[in-house]
Order: C-alpha cells, then sequence, then structure tokens
C-alpha cells in the first residue's frame, strides 16, 4: 500500500535539523560576542546574552557547559576569523613590507578613536580574564602566537625580498613580538587615555623599522 505524501513528510530532515543546531550556536556566539566585546566578560551574564539572542536558556547549555566555556569558544571563534584575514593580506601579490603595513594600518584605523564591538575582543579580553579563566586564557595565548608566528613569517620574507630592513642580531621571531606587544600595550593605553597618540607612536616606530 502506497504511504500519503502528507505522512511521507512527517519525518524531520536530519540535514536541516543539523543546519538549525549550528546556525543557533553561531548566533549565540555572535550575540555573546559583541555584548561582551562592549561591556566585558564579568559584565554579561548569561541571561542577557540569552534575552539579546531571542534564545532558550536550555539552547545554551547544549552548546556550552558554563559560561567561561562559552567565553573559550568566543575567543577561539575570533581566532579563527582573525587568521582568514591574516590569510588574506598574505596571499596578496604585493612585498612582504606592503602585507605588514596593511595590516598594522588596519590594526591603526580599527582601534584609534575608541572601538566598536566588532573591533575590541582581545584588548578587552586580555587585561579582564587572564587571572580569571586559564581556559580562556591558553586560548587568547594560541591566539597571540599565532598572529606572532604569521608576523615573523613575513618579517623573513621582506627580509629575502630586500623590502623590510634587516638588523644585525636581531631574529624574525623576536622583532614579530616587540611589534605585537607594543601595538597591544598602545591599544590597552588608548582605551584607558582616550586618545591616539600611543598608536601614533607604534605607528611611527613600526613603519619606520619595517623602511617606510
Amino acid at each position: 500500500m502506497s504511504i500519503p505524501n502528507a505522512i511521507k513528510h512527517t519525518q524531520p530532515d536530519s540535514s536541516l535539523s543539523n543546519i538549525a543546531l549550528s546556525n543557533t550556536r553561531d548566533h549565540l556566539l555572535t550575540t555573546g560576542y559583541k555584548l561582551i566585546a562592549q561591556k566585558g566578560f564579568t559584565a554579561v551574564g548569561i541571561k542577557q546574552i540569552l534575552d539579546t539572542a531571542g534564545v532558550p536558556k536550555g539552547s545554551f547549555y547544549h552548546y556550552f557547559a558554563s559560561k567561561e566555556a562559552f567565553g573559550e569558544a568566543i575567543i577561539s571563534h575570533y581566532f579563527t576569523q582573525y587568521k582568514q584575514r591574516l590569510d588574506t593580506i598574505g596571499s596578496q601579490d604585493v612585498s612582504a613590507q606592503q602585507k605588514l603595513y596593511d595590516y598594522f594600518q588596519n590594526w591603526y584605523d580599527t582601534q584609534q578613536s575608541g572601538c566598536a564591538h566588532e573591533k575590541c575582543l582581545v584588548v578587552k579580553l586580555s587585561a579582564e580574564v587572564s587571572d580569571m579563566s586559564e581556559p580562556m586564557r591558553k586560548v587568547l595565548y594560541a591566539g597571540y602566537h599565532q598572529t606572532i608566528t604569521w608576523l615573523a613569517t613575513q618579517i623573513k620574507a621582506g627580509w629575502a625580498d630586500g623590502s623590510v630592513p634587516h638588523p644585525a642580531n636581531v631574529a624574525a621571531e623576536s622583532m614579530a613580538k616587540r611589534w605585537y606587544f607594543a601595538w597591544l600595550g598602545a591599544s590597552l593605553v588608548t582605551k584607558i587615555s582616550q586618545t591616539d597618540t600611543p598608536l601614533a607612536e607604534v605607528w611611527l616606530m613600526t613603519t619606520t623599522a619595517m623602511g617606510r
């Protein structure tokens, strides 16, 4: 006996269900990312995240065991997207010096005159959660290391193609760390002082070192 069409389609499509679940998780991460980058990790509660996202409480705990696990996932997601931006810059058909310049130009542009939610997650959380959560600290550190490694690769390429000056007795990794740490510190001081002077200073230092 044939099965009526109305009955044939009563079973849920598992692929659509999986997409919906994935979208819910991504929606929670995006919402939490914006709130935490604006207000800080401790100032944002799970209820506020759920109310803003329009997601029931049970859905949150389906994906994240705790607020700390949620914060860890947000940072990891952020650095995954950040790596894609690094790859985009790195794939340009320009000199290594230009790639470095573009990277720090973008940092300068996004951090000056305050920062919107999509720009300041790492700057805000670096000072807030390092002593609060070891899992979140480790994810932040891994993200830092990822960026420093990329910078060191571009510095080495700049030395090879002659576009970046090569100071004596300085390793590319050391130079990358100096630049990254200086920019991270300047971004923090920019937030404290509410002026762009710290960023302008490290911009001048970095562009001079890269031969601009």
